[in-house]
């Protein structure tokens, strides 16, 4: 007589939100209490917001000044320029997640999901929405086009493509002709967001090089070499970024020579923005690389590097992925920091937001107006910090399996 054991069937796999729902929001008793006085709060918070943002708000005045809150006063027959920027932007980045984000690909659909998302907005004009489904669709294919190069060679064709595309991008929106679609667009007629942007990559691209030559000066052991990046960078940190902006403004012109042509108010302002900048990544890559263990150098010795081969190969690489996350913080802030420039004469997008609220038609629309400005500079400055803890997870910023 033969028995047959019963069947055991495997519980039902949970949805994957679910499981995240009950691991980190409804864990246990108290979780769940602070789970739900937490959305008891938002709601109380949110409730009046959502209130204001559908009844009361006047959000005409965003569809009515909106070219002027994203481009100032860049002439309006050149604005294909800026969309020809971000197109390139766009390539860059789909370059960038097929060379070295191969799975990355969440982070890859945000960041091409989010043209999408903008072309949802109501007061964008058609031409617009065509223009922002061209960069996303862009975003994709430059992906998948990069995902069939050659791998050996892509890391270069990428690293080229990023480093070409900040000074054709400034040449692309200046122009270089005396008429037609080149014709040139006086940096002073720069604003909004665009130039929030120009400024803040122009430092971060700039500085960044700067900061860590300072940092292996202060290193040195060159006493005079040494001493000058000392002072440099003590002198920068102590002083406001406003007070470096006003110095540039007024008295750049008298450290050239003398006939030396009038420099725009554009390049001064990025030079004093990226020397201030640069200091502070100095500061940040000298703790990078106080954290390397010293078994690390001394590795480099018994493998017969000279100095500037251990530095290069083996020690800055090591201490540049420690301080991503404080490095990235730091472009954070240079980007917020750039609203500081409406104070001596630029219109950025707060400049150009207080000129908005000059005009009598939108006198009482400064919520509307701040909002507005304050969910541009989260989602950017999201978009950083997403980028970042992608970078680290990649890199095991994290983690150091550094031995003395």
């Amino acid at each position: 007589m033969s028995s047959t054991a019963p069947s055991l069937s495997l519980p039902a796999a949970r949805p994957r939100w679910l499981a995240w729902l009950r691991g980190n929001l409804f864990k246990s008793v108290w979780d769940a209490l602070f789970t739900a006085l937490a959305l008891i709060f938002a709601g109380i918070v949110l409730w009046p917001v959502l209130t204001w943002a559908i009844q009361e708000a006047r959000w005409e005045v965003l569809s009515a000044n909106l070219n002027l809150l994203l481009r100032g006063r860049y002439p309006a027959e050149a604005a294909w320029r800026v969309w020809a920027v971000l197109s390139l932007i766009a390539v860059a980045s789909g370059l960038s997640f097929a060379t070295w984000g191969r799975k990355a690909t969440t982070a890859l659909a945000v960041i091409a999901c989010l043209p999408l998302a903008l072309a949802l907005l109501p007061f964008l004009s058609l031409p617009a929405r065509l223009a922002l489904l061209l960069v996303s669709a862009l975003t994709g294919a430059s992906f998948f086009l990069g995902r069939l190069g050659p791998p050996a060679y892509m890391p270069q064709i990428t690293t080229s493509f990023i480093v070409l595309l900040l000074p054709l991008g400034i040449v692309l929106l200046r122009g270089f002709g005396a008429a037609g679609g080149f014709a040139v667009a006086p940096t002073r007629l720069w604003g909004g967001l665009l130039l929030s942007v120009i400024l803040a990559a122009s430092g971060i691209v700039f500085s960044y090089p700067l900061g860590i030559l300072l940092a292996l000066g202060r290193r040195s052991k060159l006493p005079v070499l040494r001493l000058l990046c000392i002072l440099y960078i003590e002198f920068i940190r102590g002083v406001p970024l406003i007070s470096l902006l006003f110095m540039s403004v007024t008295m750049l012109q008298l450290f050239l020579p003398a006939g030396f042509p009038q420099i725009e108010g554009i390049i001064r302002v990025g030079v004093a923005i990226t020397l201030f900048s640069a200091a502070y990544g100095a500061e940040n890559l000298r703790g990078g690389l106080a954290a390397i263990p010293k078994g690390q150098y001394e590795a480099t010795w018994a493998l017969g590097l000279n100095q500037f081969q251990s530095m290069t190969f083996v020690i800055l690489p090591q201490a540049l992925k420690t301080i991503i996350p404080v490095t990235v913080s730091q472009f954070i802030f240079l980007f917020k920091d750039t609203t500081l420039v409406s104070l001596v004469g630029l219109l950025d997008l707060l400049g150009i937001a207080r000129s908005v609220l000059s005009n009598p038609e939108w006198l009482g629309t400064h919520r509307e107006i701040y909002f507005f400005i304050g969910a541009v500079f989260w989602i950017l400055n999201y978009w950083f910090s997403f980028g970042s803890r992608k970078l680290e997870r990649k890199l095991n910023a994290g983690q150091r399996n550094l031995t003395n």
